[in-house]
């Protein structure tokens, strides 16, 4: 999220920066202050809360770019995660992207002007493992609805991006420390701290994130569907791809199944052209 605001800063951008850690507030705000940029507007906000997302979108004023990028990344074997290890996970990383949306997205279109969605997931987006899969299951999410979400604002003037960094050097390797206590209940067991900030290494060999920024705002000026920062993911993109082919039937198609997916192909096409599409146009 820092990484996005100085290079948004960079491009000549008033932000608003929303926080929930008073300490990670002052620190970009000194950065600003250092490099003789206009402050950000801050505005605390934890992403889960519905009611303060309206307060901040009456507040805003005119928006052009919405980034959601709040998320927290918590590991540990699928099979034993209770209720509340998906309620806080999925409510701050799939709920908290949908609040944004639902709360600035008729500020974006009323204002007649064009505008631009940023969804940030995670090459988790693409990739499965075995210690994130509720993690996983919330940027697969993230993922669809940013993809789907693109038509639906194309004939407003809106792009819509979906951002999926790798291994970049934040903090957010230790969100589990910060887990709320309302979410106690893990199937996770106690966290190790020791073990956790062991982990924590490897995130100080990932990319600095004002690159990822800058990325970010490349994508944007390109108004791309899809920005990747790192270039390492090459031969995991060939393996899904090969293996998603694979598994397809090799056999005849019936004709008015195809017909169907032609239809739906023209469609999307069409939408992504600035068409709205209803569902008599996929039938």
């Amino acid at each position: 999220g820092f990484g996005v605001a100085r290079a948004f800063s960079n491009a000549g951008m008033d932000l608003i920066l929303t926080y929930r850690n008073e300490t990670y507030r002052d620190e970009a705000a000194a950065w600003f202050a250092a490099n003789g940029r206009a402050q950000p507007r801050f505005i605390k906000l934890d992403v889960t809360d519905r009611e303060r997302w309206a307060e901040v979108a009456r507040e805003a004023g005119k928006v052009h770019v919405l980034v959601n990028n709040a998320g927290v990344s918590v590991f540990g074997p699928t099979d034993t995660a209770t209720y509340a290890d998906y309620d806080w996970i999925m409510g701050v990383n799939f709920g908290g992207v949908v609040n944004g949306l639902v709360s600035f997205l008729p500020k974006l279109k009323a204002h007649g002007e064009e505008g631009h969605v940023v969804n940030v997931a995670s090459m988790a987006a693409y990739l499965s493992g075995p210690q994130a899969g509720i993690y996983t299951a919330s940027k697969f999410a993230v993922r669809g609805l940013t993809e789907s979400l693109r038509y639906n604002l194309a004939p407003y003037g809106i792009g819509v991006s979906l951002m999926c960094p790798g291994l970049t050097r934040t903090n957010a390797w230790d969100s589990a420390l910060r887990r709320p206590a309302a979410f106690a209940d893990s199937g996770f067991g106690a966290v190790d701290a020791a073990q956790l900030a062991n982990f924590g290494t490897a995130f100080e060999l990932g990319m600095d994130p004002e690159e990822v920024g800058a990325k970010t705002v490349q994508g944007i000026r390109e108004n791309r569907a899809l920005i990747l920062s790192h270039p390492e993911f090459a031969e995991d993109f060939r393996e899904i791809y090969e293996a998603s082919v694979a598994a397809l039937p090799v056999e005849p198609v019936p004709e008015g199944r195809a017909h169907i997916e032609k239809l739906r192909r023209a469609g999307n096409a069409a939408a992504a052209a600035g068409k709205v599409i209803g569902i008599d146009d996929l039938t």
